[in-house]
């Protein structure tokens, strides 16, 4: 499991006075950032493959308050990969000062070429560094099926 370590700070925070949902966005993208630079997926080797990261979902499950003053944890696991690693599946959980979980997140994203602007596998190297990683129970093999809630986009137009 990947870790990393956040103050909560004052644009961080509310109108009710605890962290913002758009904060729990924040601080998991910059987790996913930093896993992949450690990864070796930074922006010179993205660059050079004319890769990026897009995200197709986000679901947020809040359990506890999180105030400002005391710093929180959150955390990376690779819940799932497709062969090709072109789709990939990542849980966040954020924990307090205390080690307590106060929030998780199933999210699900894929790799965009640049040039063509489609989705796209990793190069046998990205694949190698993703293997590498430890894999937690209930890991899976995805497909492209695993990516999409709605078998079509839901067609609820406003008419204007």
């Amino acid at each position: 499991m990947y870790l990393k370590d956040f103050e909560v700070r004052w644009s961080d925070i509310d109108a009710n006075r605890h962290l913002a949902n758009s904060a729990y966005i924040n601080f998991m993208s910059h987790t996913r950032m930093s896993f992949l630079w450690e990864l070796g997926f930074n922006h010179k080797t993205m660059a050079e493959n004319q890769i990026g990261p897009v995200v197709f979902y986000e679901h947020m499950y809040y359990f506890k308050e999180v105030f400002p003053g005391k710093p929180i944890k959150v955390s990376l696991e690779v819940t799932g990969l497709s062969e090709d690693g072109k789709f990939f599946e990542f849980h966040h959980n954020f924990y307090d000062s205390n080690g307590k979980n106060v929030a998780h997140c199933e999210m699900m994203g894929a790799w965009i070429s640049l040039k063509t602007r489609s989705l796209i596998g990793l190069t046998d190297k990205m694949m190698a560094a993703f293997n590498s990683v430890d894999k937690p129970e209930g890991f899976r093999i995805l497909t492209k099926e695993d990516t999409r809630r709605f078998a079509k986009a839901p067609q609820k137009d406003l008419s204007v």
